[in-house]
């Protein structure tokens, strides 16, 4: 990552943030501003393609009780004189047109398109809470438009390095599984399992009619990569390893193989959790 690309998302974050003072001086004498909702337009580069309209709602009667707290970011349009581009705060704006508001307080930036991007990208990341699949997009375009790798996107976003490239790995799922993840039937803790398998979309079609936790998701996916069809579920092996964990308090993992044979599993973390093992087992 080159340092004027470090610079300039610095420079946007620390003017939209207020951690502090920008370099560049505001587009006006005084950054703070009131402007009509109708000089407002969105933000190209707004990672965020839904919003809630239920938390929309509620933020529009906060709006309605108590004004608008935080200022929106904006930067003056390029293309029509007077008019103006949000930078960040898009819902804010949104929500306020709910609220019957007719001009809302601004903090007018004065940055560049890719200072821009940077922000919207962050702000959102950092901010809101996007899906994981819009998290994954603002990742990619860190990384693509950039020239983020993935440590440099962890320290960025506080995100652990293996957040961030599991996070960019749902990217690669089919299209339909993609689409659970959107809208919110499939979680990323249930997807995650299923990167690198042929048969993604039917078993993602399994976790969601049958409600299958991430424990069961994974269970199910052990040891079938680049298999062509999932085998059923044992129900009974999932609840008897759910029963085991219940009782001793520990991870445990029953492997059961074609002919009825397999194994137990059960991890222990330290001497404690050892001795705990050694007594039950060997108990008369």
């Amino acid at each position: 990552m080159s340092n004027n690309k470090r610079k300039g998302l610095g420079r946007g974050l620390s003017a939209l943030f207020g951690d502090s003072k920008p370099e560049k001086k505001p587009a006006e004498s005084s950054n703070l501003n009131k402007i009509l909702i109708a000089d407002l337009s969105r933000n190209p580069y707004q990672p965020r393609q839904n919003f809630s309209e239920e938390k929309l709602d509620e933020l529009a009667k906060s709006i309605e009780k108590n004004g608008i707290i935080q200022p929106i970011a904006v930067r003056p349009s390029k293309s029509e004189n007077g008019k103006f581009e949000i930078v960040a705060g898009e819902r804010r704006w949104l929500a306020a047109q709910r609220a019957g508001l007719h001009e809302i307080p601004v903090t007018i930036l004065d940055l560049s398109d890719v200072e821009s991007l940077e922000v919207a990208i962050v702000e959102n990341i950092q901010r809101d809470d996007l899906n994981p699949i819009e998290e994954a997009r603002g990742y990619k375009r860190l990384n693509e438009e950039f020239k983020y790798d993935h440590e440099s996107i962890s320290k960025l976003m506080s995100k652990s390095r293996s957040h961030v490239s599991n996070t960019l790995r749902l990217l690669t799922l089919p299209s339909d599984v993609i689409a659970m993840l959107e809208e919110g039937s499939l979680t990323s803790g249930q997807a995650r399992p299923l990167i690198g398998l042929s048969n993604a979309s039917y078993i993602a079609e399994e976790i969601v009619s049958k409600n299958y936790s991430a424990r069961k998701v994974e269970y199910l996916t052990r040891n079938k990569k680049n298999e062509k069809h999932t085998k059923k579920v044992d129900a009974n092996i999932i609840k008897t390893q759910e029963n085991i964990e219940k009782i001793l308090g520990l991870k445990v993992s029953i492997v059961n193989r074609k002919n009825n044979s397999g194994k137990v599993v059960i991890k222990y973390e330290d001497l404690d959790q050892f001795e705990l093992i050694s007594k039950l087992l060997t108990k008369n």
